[in-house]
């Protein structure tokens, strides 16, 4: 029923400064669930370890998600009426597996010299451990009758449901007050969660985006319109593996030059079901896109 896929591939920013990949994505598939998840560990100086912070997160939502749907009836039966509760509960276990995951590392791999080289004493003795792997997660999950997806930080969700359009059930925001940064390392994490919940659409495709790639586009239009497209070649994936790669380098070095992961999971059967009206919709919003152009073009022309 379900497939997927995950890339993450490393900025060119990134590359110029020897700087590691800072991003982790990962899917898993299975005959009742099935999830996409995307990391963008901070990279700040603070944040000296985002790169295995983001790879915790990763594996930490993926542990969740496999030990609520350990009991796959009772999750099932439960999440129409209670999916608020079970979805707080769910980041709530995200968060904690995160802390274990971090803990666990810094005690057994302590700070070193030239890590904590780069601070004064002082600066050092202020930063939080959990700190040092600061990263935002995107989480989309679809089960059988119902998708959710899960959010803390900048990047985003994109759904596509039976009618063929592509839309961001979560908007494309931090999730947190003014001046402060949404992250798993946050004290208050599990309360800076966003999430959003679908029971009444059948799901074609999910798809989880570190900022890198939103902020590659011109416009949420192009940035839509983009997934519709993918969407749309993920019936001939060995193919498609090849040129998804290639994009999602190319935009990582003539973007934003930031790091970018992309993760996917969707449907084969629904997918190849519904191919013609994503044809559709792809048409139409060519069509859509050319109009915007030419209203461009004209409020140009008067303006001058």
């Amino acid at each position: 029923m379900f497939n997927g896929f995950s890339h993450s591939v490393k900025g060119a920013s990134h590359e110029k400064t020897g700087l590691v990949c800072q991003d982790s994505s990962a899917y898993k598939v299975c005959d009742d669930y099935a999830v996409c998840v995307v990391a963008d560990g901070h990279g700040s100086k603070k944040h000296f370890r985002s790169n295995m912070g983001s790879k915790f997160a990763v594996e930490a939502t993926i542990a969740t998600v496999d030990r609520f749907y350990a009991d796959k009836e009772s999750f099932e039966a439960s999440m129409p009426k209670n999916h608020r509760m079970i979805i707080k509960n769910i980041q709530k276990q995200i968060i904690s597996d995160w802390n274990k995951l971090v803990g666990e590392h810094l005690k057994n791999n302590p700070v070193t010299d030239e890590e904590k080289s780069k601070f004064t004493e002082e600066e050092f003795e202020a930063i939080p451990p959990e700190s040092y792997y600061g990263t935002t997660l995107i989480v989309g999950v679809a089960g059988k009758n119902f998708c959710f997806g899960v959010q803390i930080g900048d990047g985003t969700l994109v759904a596509l449901f039976d009618d063929g359009k592509a839309v961001m059930p979560m908007e494309y925001n931090e999730a947190a007050p003014a001046n402060v940064t949404a992250s798993m390392c946050n004290s208050n994490a599990a309360g800076m969660f966003s999430a959003f919940y679908r029971d009444k659409q059948k799901l074609i495709a999910m798809f989880t985006s570190t900022d890198g790639l939103y902020t590659s586009f011109g416009s949420e239009f192009d940035f839509l319109d983009y997934h519709t497209i993918i969407t749309g070649q993920l019936g001939d994936y060995d193919n498609f593996s090849k040129i998804i790669v290639n994009n999602l380098t190319k935009r990582a070095h003539f973007g934003t030059e930031d790091d970018i992961s992309l993760s996917c999971v969707y449907d084969n059967e629904l997918l190849a079901e519904k191919l013609g009206t994503i044809v559709s919709e792809i048409e139409a919003n060519k069509q859509r896109a050319a109009e915007r152009k030419a209203k461009r073009l004209e409020k140009h022309v008067e303006t001058e």
